[in-house]
């Protein structure tokens, strides 16, 4: 599963690495998963960070640099990077959300910055598609539907009959919310206590891999289930609101409804991305994955 094995790569990259900043000692690995291994060095007490990412999940070297270019206080701090051999090397970021008890005074502070970095990416949509990151525009999420149904999915037959059933009002949703005149960007759809950091104050979004081209509203979905699964709020907790305002200040006034039409269908199009994911891995590993998918399936299936 390892992206980076063997005693020569990991030199390699110890080599790369030691070429752009002064690291004291060598590479340590501390995870490994289909999708990417991360080690981590030090440097003058500090901790840096490389991520090499898996073929299927390349886009994430480009995105995130790209990223970091034009909203360097954002996103993570990028290093350097190597778009042929997939590395991304990045600051460290200080600790989690989750280390922190995954406060929504924090969420609230971040996401009109998240917000305002996704507005002004609507205008590269074209570039990050042809860098690779994954398409689930509007348009083409009835097609990706079809290719969800056509899966084996860890679902009851009941349940399975259900998502087939709700395959007409899907696609008429799709069109409905692409008429509220909220065009694609980047879309996170992670943004989650684990990917969101803080260091001296400053809140960071890290972890671009599950990011695609999409409906922006839908990012909030894994921020709110989060917010519900661990910080155990009840849906008509007044913090929701306060935090869909926040991060809906930087688009105007008058997407309240869009909000909430894009919060019906965000876990379907979550789901669609899980497919994805679920290709990208070996046999071996796709029975863990079903446990937490099945789980995915069911929220996207209550929502609507």
């Amino acid at each position: 599963m390892a992206v980076v094995s063997g005693d020569f790569e990991v030199r390699e990259a110890e080599t790369w690495v030691a070429a752009r900043v002064p690291i004291v000692g060598g590479l340590e690995l501390v995870q490994t998963e289909p999708w990417a291994s991360v080690f981590r060095a030090r440097v003058d007490g500090e901790l840096v960070w490389l991520k090499a990412c898996a073929p299927h999940q390349a886009f994430e070297v480009p995105l995130t640099a790209s990223l970091y270019e034009r909203w360097p206080t954002t996103v993570t701090e990028v290093l350097a990077y190597d778009l042929e051999r997939r590395w991304l090397l990045v600051a460290d970021a200080g600790e989690t959300l989750r280390t922190l008890g995954n406060p929504p005074e924090r969420w609230r502070e971040v996401l009109p910055a998240y917000a305002r970095m996704q507005a002004g990416e609507t205008d590269r949509v074209a570039d990050h598609l042809e860098a690779g990151v994954p398409d689930l525009r509007l348009s083409r999420l009835p097609e990706r539907y079809d290719d969800l149904l056509a899966a084996e999915l860890p679902l009851e037959p009941d349940e399975r009959a259900a998502m087939a059933a709700f395959r007409p009002r899907f696609s008429d949703l799709c069109a409905e919310l692409d008429g509220h005149g909220i065009g694609p960007t980047v879309q996170h759809d992670d943004l989650h206590m684990n990917n969101v950091f803080v260091k001296d104050d400053e809140l960071r979004v890290l972890d671009w891999g599950d990011a695609s081209i999409s409906h922006p509203f839908f990012s909030l979905f894994e921020t709110f289930r989060f917010l519900v699964e661990m910080n155990h709020l009840q849906p008509g907790d007044p913090w929701f609101a306060r935090l869909r305002d926040a991060y809906l200040e930087p688009w105007g006034p008058g997407h309240l409804e869009t909000f909430e039409l894009a919060l019906r269908l965000a876990g379907l199009a979550r789901s669609i991305a899980w497919l994805d994911q679920r290709e990208a891995l070996p046999p071996k590993d796709r029975p863990e994955f079903d446990e937490g998918f099945a789980g995915m399936l069911r929220i996207a299936l209550r929502a609507v």
